[in-house]
């Protein structure tokens, strides 16, 4: 295939694809998310049969650790582009090597491990919500709300993203409990501002749920570009299984 970008969605999370090796300096990165109109820029290398490597970055310039929705947009672009065989392989990331899985015949059925969440027992306030911590090889922040079309993303997530409690920023996830299987959640993206969607985020509020016995595993995340199941996996790493799609 030639280096052309590629524009894809998972969850409308929106992402322009290269391959590999590409090392694309902040400048070009801004250039080519405002080009496409995308959250964020990932180039793919292949490295070994069953082997390839993601690079991330947000659409203002700055790296990323890892994306679970672009994650998921990428198994799809490996197996399409003939880079790795259909089925299992793994993914090299700056948060981690993850296995990732597609059949090369559902694309809303692509299921990825996005991480091993970790979250802090400890709350904190701030701007008048409390909030709990997570980790899944990024930062996220999450709290409770009663209603989730009121929440005040655009007023308080850019306030927590900068707050110093972050010294590497973080992510934001307001989240409210639809039933014990449910939970339905708007984010404020670090570097990028409010999204569709954020698989990192998804799976850090399912673990804060469920640590607080708010939610039950299997979970099915609604956020406003669809909905995505979340599980853990025997070997601690929080499962997604969604869609990815391309956009013309």
């Amino acid at each position: 295939m030639t280096n052309k970008p590629i524009k894809m969605q998972g969850l409308g999370n929106t992402f322009v694809f290269f391959l590999g090796p590409y090392s694309p300096s902040t400048n070009e990165v801004i250039k080519h998310c405002e080009t496409n109109h995308v959250d964020g820029l990932i180039v793919v290398t292949p490295l070994e049969k069953k082997l390839v490597r993601m690079k991330y970055w947000n659409s203002d310039g700055s790296s990323a650790e890892m994306c679970g929705n672009g994650l998921r947009c990428l198994t799809r672009f490996a197996v399409d582009n003939n880079l790795v065989n259909p089925g299992a392989f793994t993914v090299k990331t700056d948060a981690g090597k993850l296995k990732v899985s597609w059949n090369d015949k559902n694309a809303n059925r692509i299921e990825v491990q996005v991480g091993r969440v970790k979250v802090d027992k400890k709350v904190i306030e701030l701007y008048g919500y409390e909030f709990v911590t997570a980790n899944v090889g990024n930062p996220h922040a999450i709290t409770l709300v009663d209603n989730i079309e009121l929440a005040p993303v655009k007023k308080i997530g850019p306030k927590v993203e900068h707050d110093t409690y972050f010294p590497k920023r973080t992510n934001v996830e307001f989240v409210e409990i639809d039933s014990p299987h449910d939970i339905s959640m708007r984010i404020w993206e670090r570097g990028v501002g409010e999204t569709l969607a954020c698989g990192t985020g998804m799976v850090s509020a399912a673990e804060a749920c469920v640590n607080k016995r708010l939610a039950t595993y299997p979970l099915d995340i609604h956020v406003p570009g669809g909905t995505a199941r979340i599980w853990v996996d025997k070997a601690g790493f929080s499962v997604m299984r969604g869609p990815a799609e391309y956009i013309d």
